[in-house]
Formats: structure tokens, C-alpha cells, sequence
């Protein structure tokens, strides 16, 4: 895997054809990018249990790789008790990228990404085909 830090990382969001199947992951993208530029997004654990308990929150996203159980325990349960939609990504770096918690350099990738284990959606910014396709997939989940 030495080779694989090349130009394909940041490539535009949509990436997806525009008549094909987009993927729940690439529609996350997607969301917390628009959240994100729309003031929408609460990262961290106190922004998120904050948002989470005022039921302010429309969708709470964890990482997988979080080495805190009680702070896993903690935001399932919120969901949970709320009925809000919990989904889960592999690798707190990479969500910390997604919603912004890094430097971008001339080239626009992305440097000095902070980690974020838990992320939550307060505010969609608008409707779109991504917002469309999660929701279906948290359809299919139930």
C-alpha cells in the first residue's frame, strides 16, 4: 500500500454518475459537507450529547474505531432513546476530514486531520439526491 497516497483522494464529492447508484458512504459525504457549510454539524461528544438529548439532531454519525466504550455507550443509548439515526463509519481521521476538522495545503489535500469520533447533523442545509438515498437506507435498515 505504498503507492496508493496518489491524487485519489480528494476528488469531488459526487462520484456517483448522474444517473447511477450512489453509495450510503459517498451520500454521507456528501451530507456533512452541505451540513458543514450550512452551520449544520455538531462535532465532538459535548456538542453531540448537547444536540442529542435537545433532540436537535436529524442523524448522529460514530466511528467505529472510537477507544472509549462509555462514550460509545452513551451516544447509542441518546440515539436510541430519541429515534434518531445513528449510522457508523470505519475511521474517526477520516470522519474528522469529512466534517472539516483539518488544513487543507495548495495541492487540497487534506493535513493535520484531527480525529472526530462522533459527529452529529443538526441541519441538513438543503434537500438532495443524497439526503434521498440515506434516508432509503436507513429504510431498508429497519
Amino acid at each position: 500500500m505504498a503507492g496508493s497516497d496518489t491524487e485519489g483522494d480528494e476528488v469531488p464529492t459526487p462520484v456517483a454518475p448522474a444517473g447511477g447508484p450512489m453509495d450510503a458512504m459517498t451520500a454521507l459525504q456528501e451530507i456533512l459537507k452541505t451540513a458543514l457549510i450550512h452551520d449544520g454539524l455538531a462535532r465532538g461528544l459535548h456538542e453531540c450529547a448537547k444536540a442529542l438529548d435537545k433532540r436537535q439532531a436529524h442523524l448522529c454519525v460514530l466511528a467505529n474505531n472510537c477507544d472509549e466504550p462509555m462514550y460509545v455507550k452513551l451516544v447509542e443509548a441518546l440515539c436510541a432513546e430519541h429515534g434518531i439515526n445513528l449510522m457508523k463509519v470505519d475511521d474517526n481521521k477520516k470522519l474528522g476530514e469529512w466534517v472539516g476538522l483539518c488544513k487543507i495545503d495548495k495541492e487540497g489535500k487534506a493535513r493535520k486531520v484531527v480525529g472526530c469520533s462522533c459527529v452529529v447533523v443538526k441541519d441538513y442545509g438543503k434537500e438532495s439526491q443524497a439526503l434521498d438515498v440515506l434516508n432509503d437506507y436507513f429504510k431498508q435498515k429497519k
